[in-house]
């Protein structure tokens, strides 16, 4: 019984302290992203291109992707001025544990098994930027499947950084049936180098 009692109260410890720690981080990027419009942006934009892609006349359809292109400019935007914004955080504060699942300040504990969120959010930044720019000169629908991917793979280091990899990765197939192998594989080659470079190479897909 004692041993069953000492589990017991280890486990309850642990989920208080795991509760904590997710609380803090999730305070901390909300005091930052709620500066901006980038979920409105971001609901504004996927919304955007489903009506876009289900409109039959060509010529309205070229005018809601004009549009578009100027809700992707302001969403750049913003995503850089947050971006910059918290990249003046002490970087003890935006280290992201690489375990799959959440272990109350694994960051702290296990420094070497961490990535620098102020880093990885750059990376996404210049795929968002880069994106809205569309300086391969993409057709509109395949560029609103790159924009699509990177702003996913970004909500996702979201929630990475929030709660886990897991959670990120299960909330991601759950809202837009998409797993982070697939997010991965459909953003451009610059960002999926710069991002596997960053959080390791062994959280890339297979394939690579």
């Amino acid at each position: 019984m004692e041993i069953l009692t000492l589990v017991t109260l280890i486990v309850i410890g642990a989920y208080i302290l795991r509760a904590r720690d997710q609380s803090r981080r999730i305070a901390l990027l909300g005091s930052h992203l709620g500066k901006y419009q980038i979920e409105r942006l971001m609901e504004s934009l996927t919304e955007g291109y489903l009506r876009c892609l289900g409109e039959d006349d060509p010529e309205r359809r070229t005018q809601i992707w004009r549009l578009l292109n100027t809700t992707e400019e302001a969403l750049a935007t913003q995503f850089n001025s947050f971006v910059a914004d918290f990249s003046r955080l002490a970087e003890a504060d935006t280290r992201v544990s690489r375990l799959a699942v959440a272990v109350p300040y694994a960051d702290r504990l296990f420094p070497a098994l961490t990535f620098d969120a102020r880093r990885v959010f750059a990376i996404h930044a210049q795929g968002i930027d880069s994106a809205a720019k569309n300086s391969l000169g993409r057709p509109p629908k395949s560029n609103a499947f790159l924009m699509s991917a990177e702003l996913f793979l970004m909500q996702h280091t979201c929630h990475w950084f929030c709660r886990s990899k897991t959670v990120a990765s299960a909330r991601m197939l759950a809202r837009h049936k998409t797993s982070y192998a697939q997010l991965i594989d459909a953003v451009a080659p610059e960002t999926r180098r710069a991002y596997c470079a960053l959080i390791g190479a062994h959280d890339a897909p297979s394939r690579m």
